[in-house]
């Protein structure tokens, strides 16, 4: 896990933050916090679609220990590249990923 430097409070519960702005606890994470960060990237409402790119993001971290990269989840989600940029719009991967709770997947700027 990366190590939290800040604190942000989200549906009242205080969380640890990473330096790229993500969960630093895993175990912080839940539907409803996923709602609330996909409302601080822009995405008002996160529909089926997103909810199978956060959950495949997620077995991967948990399989794997990263999050998988672009090319990864554009192969395996179900979801093509433009379906992706479409939902998660000026960095998908990195976007994605905040909102399952991960760690900036290793490819991301």
């Amino acid at each position: 896990m990366s190590a939290a430097v800040a604190e942000k409070v989200i549906l009242g519960k205080t969380l640890s933050i990473d330096a790229d702005g993500n969960l630093a606890n895993l175990s912080d994470w839940n539907e409803e916090i996923a709602a609330e960060l996909a409302k601080e990237e822009g995405i008002e409402v996160l529909n089926e679609k997103h909810w199978q790119v956060i959950n495949y993001m997620r077995k991967v971290y948990t399989d794997t220990g990263d999050a998988p990269s672009i090319r990864k989840l554009t192969k395996e989600s179900g979801v093509d590249t433009k379906e992706l940029y479409a939902l998660f719009p000026k960095g998908p991967a990195k976007k994605a990923a905040r909102i399952a709770g991960l760690p900036k997947p290793k490819g991301c700027i």
